[in-house]
């Protein structure tokens, strides 16, 4: 079932705001995808999903990696699912580096999963600019 990422109904936004653990998709430079598991926070308002991580992570290089092939070009994909219900977001990420950006998103992390990170001067952002939702909440 199609969603619309900027005004998501009330079932899909909640659950989404629900503690779950998600998977991240990234594309590898051979072009195979490359899932891990990560927390999200969706922010229907501005159209973005964001996932914190270590600048020196796999998933960031395959992001920053896909950059370089072409502008835009690295399209992933987060999704969350608990028994029937299951949620997908789509969209084109960008790696986040500045400390506003990096502080909002962990901000974000923590009013999600109840617990904040543990500083860490290597966290930068990935940030999905949403163009597809999908699923059953």
């Amino acid at each position: 079932m199609s969603h619309d990422v900027l005004h998501p109904t009330p079932e899909y936004l909640a659950f989404w705001r629900e503690r779950h653990v998600c998977t991240l998709t990234t594309p590898r430079p051979d072009g195979t995808p490359h899932v891990v598991p990560v927390g999200v926070t969706y922010d229907p308002e501005a159209g973005l999903a964001r996932v914190i991580s270590n600048k020196h992570s796999k998933k960031v290089r395959n992001v920053l990696a896909a950059q370089g092939t072409a502008p835009g070009a690295a399209r992933v994909a987060v999704c969350q699912m608990e028994g029937k219900r299951w949620a997908t977001l789509e969209g084109r990420a960008v790696i986040r580096t500045d400390e506003a950006a990096v502080a909002d998103a962990v901000a974000r992390y923590a009013e999600r999963y109840g617990r904040t990170p543990s500083p860490n001067p290597d966290r930068v952002v990935i940030e999905i600019a949403l163009d597809r939702a999908m699923g059953r909440a």
